[in-house]
């Protein structure tokens, strides 16, 4: 420290042979090259911990909205007291509730589906009427290949082909199963995978029985579905806006906590770490503190001081974590094509904000014990 400062005065640092503040602390920070390394390391992890986990997260309950509501539905049919996720919903629903509901006036289409999760990894494949389900919509975008016209054949989604290396004609295991790949279609009609829904029923043991109805109303959503729930009173009918505003992070039970724990455990890792390098940093520079405060310069000037090398620190290493955020996401989406992350303006801004609490709380202690140094026992101090 004192190499850089050739003079002090009371009220603050004044700069002789062309050292200014900035400098000064470049130099300190310079001195400790591994110590200061360590703490821009924490800063930068804790941004891109915080980015990644929540970005992922926003990301896939992102995707599967928009391809929930690429399906063409207004309404949603569901049993009572089923899961807004359908991969934890059962197939309890005859059927034959397909024709109830296309009669209730109002409803254009009806297309049943029997959702089946794998429980390894919670990847979801539709059984489906390939005619009703189609018809939601504009129908299938193929990009290569035809709809089904064998019980053994499944369509994917141009995501799930290109994750899986898979063209038409490809064999491909489903459930222990073995399917053939008839066709590929663009990205966003609810899953990725689709089989016919009497396959689907067989794999699943739920003869005659399905997990949902998607439903398309001939113009007032509202008023179907209001006409619907009085035809199958206990059943849940939910117009696709209330299900999509469902879909939302702060809406999901559980999600705001999960959340919440992770930037914690990402703040914590900054504060710790930049707590015990300014800690250390304070009791090896005991004596330049004890000169600095003999020759005038007041406790809030000693206390700034190691703020600011705090907020440098914070400052290189946010910088270097959203590096790392934006080429992981590369990287990520690169190995994984199905993999979702939504980084928003918000939780960049927000996990900034977070690394500069963090580091900044770990270096309040050591800033007033520096600053309330005696300078006779500093001056004492070996």
């Amino acid at each position: 420290m004192l190499k850089c400062v050739d003079r002090v005065l009371s009220g603050g640092f004044v700069a002789w042979n062309g050292f200014s503040m900035t400098q000064l602390l470049w130099s300190n920070l310079r001195a400790r090259p591994l110590r200061t390394a360590l703490s821009v390391v924490a800063v930068a992890l804790q941004v891109t911990f915080v980015l990644l986990i929540v970005g992922m997260t926003l990301g896939a309950v992102n995707d599967w909205g928009k391809r929930v509501e690429g399906v063409g539905a207004d309404i949603l049919v569901q049993p009572p007291n089923a899961s807004i996720f359908f991969q934890f919903s059962n197939a309890v629903l005859q059927q034959s509730l397909a024709e109830t509901i296309a009669a209730v006036p109002g409803v254009d289409q009806v297309a049943p589906v029997l959702v089946i999760a794998n429980a390894r990894n919670l990847e979801i494949v539709y059984g489906i009427e390939f005619q009703s389900f189609s018809a939601l919509s504009q129908g299938f975008v193929f990009r290569d290949g035809r709809a089904f016209q064998r019980p053994d054949e499944v369509i994917l989604d141009d995501i799930q082909a290109e994750k899986r290396h898979l063209r038409v004609g490809d064999h491909f295991s489903i459930f222990n199963r073995d399917f053939t790949v008839c066709g590929v279609v663009a990205h966003g009609k609810g899953a990725r995978s689709f089989i016919p829904l009497a396959t689907a029923q067989e794999i699943a043991a739920a003869d005659k029985r399905v997990t949902l109805f998607y439903v398309r109303s001939t113009g007032d959503t509202e008023a179907t579905r209001q006409a619907i729930v009085r035809k199958l009173p206990g059943h849940l009918v939910r117009s696709m806006q209330d299900y999509l505003t469902l879909m939302n992070s702060s809406n999901l039970p559980g999600m705001k906590p999960f959340l919440n724990v992770m930037v914690i455990i990402g703040v914590s890792i900054s504060f710790l770490v930049v707590l015990l390098t300014m800690h250390t940093m304070v009791l090896e520079r005991t004596r330049e503190i004890g000169i600095l405060k003999a020759l005038g310069v007041s406790r809030m000037e000693v206390a700034r001081l190691f703020l600011s090398e705090t907020a440098l620190m914070s400052a290189l290493g946010v910088i270097i974590g959203l590096a790392a955020t934006f080429l992981a996401c590369r990287a990520l989406k690169s190995y994984s094509p199905g993999l979702m992350i939504l980084i928003t303006r918000a939780w960049v801004l927000r996990s900034v904000a977070l690394a500069f609490l963090g580091a900044l709380l770990g270096a309040v202690f050591p800033a007033v014990r520096a600053s309330g140094s005696d300078p006779v026992e500093a001056l004492a101090f070996e």
